[in-house]
């Protein structure tokens, strides 16, 4: 809505981000508010003023300012404030308008069709593919502990088990197998940014499974050639006390009738054996998983 005495507070949800636009004249009394007596969430400023409208404008992180978020089946609704803290000015003793607190919430609906920049997948086509309608469609899911159905909620506790599920739609191609070449967490977006720990590493190699006291593996046999679940022990980063993770895991398919090999596998760490072992096919193409050396491209 536009902003004016009538609607003094406007805001706009973005993808990323939210801007409220507050006018000074908050009551409609004709008196305008001081911009440094207004404040978002915990303690964010305004970032730009607009002297001539005589307004102010936040613009702030989903997750900053101390915004929480509420999960429902359908929803995630992001919770912040508008605050108003009057000040004494002249009189030193005396205030002519009440402090005020607006409460402000953005709505994203939780089932949709999400943007190119949120989700980039690196896959393409095959060579022998001109049509569109035959580009692969890859999927990361949290389920349920018994796989069932996809996990509603996304937060964890310490101790719990996150239980992802990779798929690839590939219609109009050959037989396809599903591997996933590397998993890393971060604490951003940006999953080269730092602190970072890769849990999937060296082509296929789910290595968080190879610390001590942790039960991470690979789920054999898999329900489909197309589909690749995998079981990973909650953590979170030491000396931090954020609880929202990160996770950006590379996906790609192999053919079906073709053997795996150290390039394309799936491999966990077997503490009974000590050994690492493959969803499927021979022994021998983890070892890399061990050394380190396990090669790239094949």
């Amino acid at each position: 809505r536009a902003v004016a005495p009538l609607h003094p507070v406007a805001v706009q949800c973005q993808e990323a981000q939210l801007v409220v636009t507050v006018h000074r004249d908050l009551f409609g009394t004709g008196r305008l508010v001081r911009a440094g007596e207004l404040s978002l969430g915990s303690s964010c400023l305004p970032v730009s003023q607009h002297p001539a409208e005589s307004t102010v404008t936040f613009v702030a992180g989903l997750h900053e300012c101390g915004s929480t978020l509420q999960m429902t089946p359908d929803s995630l609704i992001y919770k912040t404030s508008l605050s108003y803290k009057p000040t004494p000015s002249g009189n030193l003793v005396i205030v002519r308008t009440n402090p005020v607190v607006v409460p402000i919430e953005c709505h994203y609906p939780r089932k949709s069709n999400v943007s190119s920049s949120a989700i980039q997948p690196t896959w393409a086509p095959f060579r022998s593919t001109l049509s569109a309608e035959e580009r692969l469609s890859f999927s990361l899911r949290l389920m349920n502990d018994d796989w069932s159905t996809e996990r509603v909620s996304n937060g964890f506790q310490l101790g719990d088990s996150l239980h992802l599920q990779a798929d690839v739609s590939s219609e109009g191609h050959i037989p396809l197998r599903l591997f996933v070449d590397d998993c890393v967490a971060t604490l951003s977006p940006d999953r080269n940014s730092s602190p970072r720990y890769a849990f999937i590493d060296l082509g296929g190699c789910l290595v968080d499974g190879r610390a001590d006291d942790t039960t991470s593996a690979f789920i054999s046999p898999r329900p489909r050639q197309e589909t690749l679940r995998f079981v990973v022990d909650v953590f979170k980063f030491a000396g931090d006390d954020r609880n929202l993770i990160y996770i950006t895991c590379c996906l790609k398919v192999f053919p079906a009738d073709q053997a795996p090999n150290p390039w394309n596998k799936a491999c966990s760490f077997n503490k009974a054996s000590s050994l690492w072992a493959p969803v499927e096919g021979t022994g021998d193409i983890c070892s890399c998983c061990e050394t380190g050396n396990c090669p790239l491209h094949g």
